[in-house]
């Protein structure tokens, strides 16, 4: 005995709806949802390593650093002391809130490079500059403030590079004592043939 509801007849185009409307439904999420990032070319140079410090009032704030137009050179001003050593006193200032102070580098004494502040927040290095430049620590074996050749190496090298990334030249490369008048970097304060001696070395990297 036939029932009085008609089947209704198949067609290949039945097949098709349920993935044109899933094709629909990835269209619509891929439309919301936000784009994914371009690959980044800001990555650190392979010699960085990041040790960054905690977030803190006295040595890392978190303030954003808007724009870069310099990199200040300094010593660290203890001699002998190692780059991780500088790294844990900017550190510890987080507990003891004895001064505000950190940068966003810290160049060893055999010529090894950690970053303590990302490179898109402020450090507490170069008072009225802090807002707009990048600051570079080195140490140094004794208290003449010279620099050890693997130092010197490496700040040569990081200096260039951060001059490519920030679309620098060497006349925005200055000292902490172009900024404040303190003897920082001390050597090239009471050297100035050899702080010009490195500009031109920047000059001629450049090239």
């Amino acid at each position: 005995m036939k029932s009085g509801v008609r089947k209704p007849s198949f067609s290949p185009w039945m097949l098709l709806l349920p993935a044109a409307g899933a094709v629909a439904l990835i269209g619509l999420l891929v439309w919301l949802l936000p784009p994914a990032p371009a690959p980044s070319d800001r990555t650190l140079p392979d010699y960085v390593t990041e040790q960054l410090l905690p977030l803190n009032p006295y040595s890392r704030p978190g303030d954003a650093l808007e724009e870069v137009n310099g990199v200040v050179v300094h010593y660290v001003g203890n001699p002998g002391t190692t780059a991780r050593q500088n790294n844990s006193y900017f550190t510890n200032l987080a507990q003891t809130g004895e001064t505000y102070a950190s940068s966003h580098f810290l160049i060893g004494l055999e010529g090894e490079v950690l970053l303590n502040v990302p490179l898109d927040e402020i450090a507490y290095c170069t008072g009225p500059r802090n807002g707009d430049t990048i600051s570079i620590e080195c140490c140094h074996p004794d208290d003449t403030g010279e620099f050890t050749p693997e130092t010197y190496a490496s700040l040569v090298k990081l200096t260039r590079w951060l001059m490519d990334r920030y679309h620098l030249d060497a006349s925005q490369i200055i000292r902490h004592y172009d900024v404040t008048g303190k003897e920082c970097p001390l050597y090239y304060v009471r050297n100035p043939q050899a702080w010009t001696d490195f500009l031109d070395k920047l000059s001629q990297d450049a090239a």
